[in-house]
C-alpha cells in the first residue's frame, strides 16, 4: 500500500510513519498489504492484536509498502507451522494482498552455490514450488503482480550487471556494525561441495582423531573438519547469483545427496532449491518463496552459512518490493481465504 495511506505523526520534531490508532483489543491492519518473514524496514509501533493470535509481528514500511513480518516459532519448521502462522497473519491483517516467504534452503548443484538466492517462479509445467518429495501435486502459480515485478527486476539486473544486495549489506554494516560478524560473510566461510557419493565423516567416529561429542549446553555445529578433501568437487570461484525457477518443498530435512539428485532428475532437472515451508502456503496464500542457499541438502549440511544466507534473501526481498507498484496492489483482492483460515484456525 502506498505511503499516502499511512498516518504521519511527529515525535520530537522528527517525522515517523505510523499505522492508524487501533481500537481496544482489536488491531487495525487495514493499511498492511504485504506479509514477509524477514527484512530491513522503517519500523512502526506495535498494534494490539486479537487474544487468539499467538503470532509475534513486526510492523513497518519498505519502499512504498506497509509490511507485516512474522517468524515461525523458535524451533519449529515445516509446512504446517508455516501455514498456521500465515493463517493467523491474514486473519489479524485482512488487507494483506500477497506474501514473501523469505528464509534459507538447500541448493541443488552444480548451478546453485552457497550464498546464492533462489526465487520460486514457474518453469515449464511447474508453477514455482513443488509439494513434498514424492511429487504428489504441484502448487498454485505465484500472483502476477509479483511475477511481473520479478521480470522487471531481472531485466534491471541484466542492464546494470548487478543487484542491490551488496549495497544493502554494506548499508546494514554501517548502520548496525554489531550485526556484521554474524550476518555478513567472513573470509573464513568456505563454499565447499563434496561429491554426491561421499558422505559426511562425523567427528564422533573419527578413529584416533577426535573425541566423542561433549554436551556443553550449546547447540552442536557439525563441521567437515575430518572429511576427505580429495572428495571435493573442483570449481572456479564466482560471485553471488540470483536464480529463478523451481523450489522443491517438503515436510522433512533433506540430507541426502543421492536422493537430492534423483528428485531433481525426476523433476526434469529443474530443481534449484529444496526447503521445508513453502508448500504449506502456496495453494492458499498468494506468495513467492525467496531462499538464501545455506547448504547442499547433503550429509555435510551444517549451520555455518545460515545467518548469511538469510540476510541475502532478506536483501533480495527488499530490492523486489521496490519493483512492486502500489497501484497493482490496490487492484488485488485481500488474501483472506476460507480454506486456509478454516483449516488452520479451527
Amino acid at each position: 500500500m502506498s505511503k499516502r495511506n499511512r498516518q504521519i505523526v511527529k515525535d520530537g520534531g522528527a517525522e515517523a510513519a505510523a499505522p492508524p490508532e487501533p481500537k481496544r483489543m482489536k488491531v487495525d491492519g487495514s493499511s498492511y498489504t504485504a506479509g514477509l518473514t524477514h527484512d530491513k524496514y522503517t519500523r512502526h509501533a506495535d498494534l494490539l492484536k486479537p487474544l487468539n493470535d499467538p503470532n509475534t509481528y513486526t510492523l513497518g514500511a519498505i519502499r512504498n509498502h506497509n509490511v507485516v513480518i512474522a517468524c515461525l516459532p523458535k524451533g519449529k519448521t515445516g509446512t504446517i507451522p508455516a501455514a498456521t502462522v500465515a493463517a493467523r497473519m491474514v486473519s489479524t491483517f485482512p488487507s494483506i494482498k500477497f506474501g514473501l516467504m523469505v528464509g534459507i534452503g538447500g541448493g541443488v548443484p552444480p548451478k546453485v552455490r552457497l550464498g546464492d538466492v533462489v526465487v520460486s517462479t514457474p518453469v515449464s509445467e511447474f508453477p514455482g514450488v513443488g509439494d513434498n518429495f514424492e511429487r504428489t501435486r504441484a502448487l498454485d502459480t505465484p500472483p502476477n503482480l509479483l511475477l511481473t515485478a520479478l521480470t522487471k527486476l531481472e531485466s534491471e539486473h541484466d542492464l546494470t550487471g548487478s543487484s542491490k544486495i551488496p549495497e544493502f549489506l554494506e548499508e546494514m554494516k554501517q548502520k548496525w556494525p554489531g550485526l556484521a560478524p554474524k550476518y555478513l560473510r567472513p573470509e573464513s566461510l568456505e563454499d565447499i561441495l563434496f561429491k554426491a557419493d561421499y558422505d559426511h565423516f562425523h567427528e564422533s567416529i573419527a578413529d584416533g582423531e577426535a573425541t566423542a561429542d561433549i554436551d556443553d549446553g550449546e547447540e552442536k555445529k557439525e563441521s567437515c573438519q575430518f572429511c576427505d578433501r580429495t572428495k571435493l568437487v573442483k570449481r572456479k570461484p564466482r560471485n553471488m547469483r540470483i536464480h529463478y525457477g523451481l523450489i522443491a518443498s517438503g515436510n522433512k530435512v533433506m540430507k541426502n545427496a543421492s536422493f537430492r539428485d534423483k528428485l531433481n532428475k525426476d523433476l526434469g532437472g529443474n530443481v534449484l532449491c529444496i526447503e521445508m515451508e513453502a508448500a504449506g502456503l502456496m495453494n492458499n496464500f498468494p506468495c513467492i518463496a525467496v531462499r538464501g542457499i545455506c547448504d547442499y541438502a547433503n550429509s555435510h549440511k551444517n549451520q555455518d552459512w545460515q545467518e548469511h544466507a538469510a540476510t541475502i534473501a532478506a536483501a533480495f526481498a527488499k530490492e523486489l518490493l521496490g519493483f512492486v507498484q502500489p497501484s497493482d496492489i490496490d487492484r488485488e483482492r485481500p488474501t483472506t481465504n476460507p480454506r486456509i483460515l478454516g483449516r488452520y484456525l479451527a
